[in-house]
């Protein structure tokens, strides 16, 4: 079987329900990181608390381990590297909160790939950077959502 999971942007603008009628669908547990953190009240924080219990306990629920976040901590020194030589041994800075979500991008694609994931995203250009380092599989959310 083929398994996808999305990220952020992507819940965001489809919405789980149908998402989650999808076969081979996964839940990345990062994901719902972002989304409990974002919630608008109480009711809704709950909403998710209640979906990482859910897609636990079906094991459709990706949660980085160990190595996870090792590998995801090297494509972030491989994509910081890569910025140094691009910009002539000069380090500038991210736009705010830009590391953050690289760091929880990459975190996605290296626990999805641990599962053989593919991820579907509208953020291509950070996926694309992260994959040259890992190998995920990438979609498009405007080809997936054809």
């Amino acid at each position: 079987m083929s398994y996808f999971t999305c990220d952020t942007s992507v819940i965001i603008s489809q919405g789980l329900d149908e998402l989650r009628k999808t076969k081979g669908f996964l839940l990345s547990s990062v994901v719902l990181l972002e989304l409990m953190a974002s919630a608008t009240d109480n009711s809704r924080r709950k909403f998710y608390e209640a979906l990482f219990l859910n897609f636990g306990r079906d094991n459709t629920l990706i949660v980085p381990n160990e190595a996870d976040w090792l590998f995801a901590s090297k494509i972030l020194h491989w994509l910081t590297h890569q910025r140094r030589r691009v910009d002539g041994g000069r380090l500038r800075q991210l736009a705010p909160g830009m590391s953050q979500r690289m760091a929880l991008d990459a975190l996605i694609a290296a626990s999805a790939r641990r599962w053989e994931a593919a991820v579907v995203t509208d953020n291509w250009d950070h996926f694309k950077a992260i994959q040259y380092f890992c190998g995920v599989k990438l979609i498009k959310a405007s080809d997936f959502f054809r």
